[in-house]
């Protein structure tokens, strides 16, 4: 009979998961995980099988949360112009306050990996493309509701301001809150 686990699985995913956004796939290592996470290494391949197989639950655990966040803004009373720039604000200002200005993790697994894995790219695109179908159902709501014009196609909406998005967490990098928060405000004008 094995000894009874020490830690929590979620809690390695969660530990692992701001390693992976701090560092990169590439840049992270399982000697790293494993210590991030407070466990031996032996523990961590026991329990998440490789080094993949961890980060691939760390993304789906940023999934879950980005999926969360944005359904949240979605969901919230108003005019979709006001609540979609209260998203894209709320957005680059995390990445602006976070210390290390790591970005987002799906864009820097995106810049990292996609163009040389088909699995975590297929996996980055399911992310995106849940994430682009709750922003149109927002804008066509907005369409119905009247805020939005009725000439606006709200995928095409959507999928203008989700790679406004990407490019505002890669620029929050290196840029200041004036010049993001101008981009966002260019973008709205789509509304």
């Amino acid at each position: 009979m094995g000894r009874p686990r020490a830690f929590e699985d979620d809690d390695v995913v969660d530990s692992a998961m701001e390693e992976f956004w701090t560092h990169g796939y590439a840049g992270t290592s399982p000697a790293q995980l494993a210590e991030c996470a407070g466990i031996a290494k032996g523990s961590l391949y026991n329990a998440f099988g490789s080094k993949r197989e961890l980060f691939e639950r760390a993304l789906d655990r940023y999934d879950r949360m980005g999926a969360e966040l944005v359904a949240d803004f979605a969901s919230r009373p108003g005019a979709t112009r006001e609540v979609i720039g209260d998203y894209l604000r709320h957005l680059a200002d995390s990445d602006l306050d976070d210390p290390a200005r790591r970005g987002c993790l799906v864009a820097n697994t995106a810049l990292e990996l996609a163009g040389q894995d088909p699995e975590i790219n297929e996996k980055l695109r399911r992310i995106t493309d849940r994430n682009l179908t709750i922003l149109a159902d927002r804008i066509d709501r907005g369409r119905r509701d009247g805020d939005v014009s009725r000439d606006t196609d709200p995928r095409v909406a959507a999928e203008f301001l989700l790679n406004t998005i990407a490019g505002l967490r890669v620029m929050a990098k290196g840029y200041d809150r004036p010049v993001l928060h101008r981009i966002i405000d260019t973008a709205l004008t789509i509304l």
